[in-house]
């Protein structure tokens, strides 16, 4: 397995990873086992690898088999649903620090391979990602699903993001999850 930064060459998979796991075109199937509710266009994501430096991807071989998302807030203030998050952060306290747009970054959505999830990819993945953004930002805050409890249990159980609180936005029921970065996570980054 290869865990890194992502590049541009890297965006053809990601669109094609997403499209399999968006909420919108996944199979029934496959919808229990975990989803993704962010959609990125391609421009989307060219901003987020060149300007943001903070998609990372996870190679088998010459297959992109997942990715991570961490941007800070002023690359999400332009879409709609993040708006009310970013108005939120000072109403959550994590660690007895209120959140802002200047001490946290938004981490998500993950999207993993379904072959490959329930192996070590979550964890080295996350530990890729919080590499990459933890000079920058102390607390990573990650919105996920209700409904996605595949989701829940990865971040929560497994990673030890701590829910701080719920969110609703449009009748979407969302836990509020955050992350203390300087904590390293028990993933093994190999090259």
């Amino acid at each position: 397995m290869n865990y890194r930064r992502a590049e541009i060459k890297d965006i053809p998979g990601i669109l094609l990873l997403e499209k399999k796991y968006h909420k919108n075109s996944i199979s029934e199937e496959d919808k229990p086992d975990g989803f993704i509710g962010t959609f990125f266009s391609e421009n989307k994501l060219k901003r987020l690898i060149e300007e943001e430096k903070g998609l990372v991807v996870a190679y088998d071989g010459d297959r992109l088999i997942a990715f991570a998302n961490s941007a800070s807030w002023q690359f999400w203030q332009t879409w709609a649903v993040f708006k009310p998050m970013i108005d939120d952060l000072p109403n959550i306290k994590y660690k007895d620090t209120v959140l802002s747009v200047d001490n946290s970054y938004q981490y998500g959505p993950v999207c993993i391979d379904k072959y490959n999830r329930g192996t070590e990819v979550l964890f080295n993945l996350f530990e890729c990602s919080r590499l990459l953004m933890k000079d920058r930002y102390p607390i990573l805050v990650t919105y996920v699903d209700q409904s996605n409890q595949r989701s829940f249990q990865a971040h929560s159980r497994k990673l030890g993001c701590e829910v701080v609180k719920e969110f609703e936005f449009h009748r979407n029921k969302l836990f509020v999850l955050c992350y203390d970065t300087t904590n390293k996570t028990q993933g093994i980054i190999i090259n």
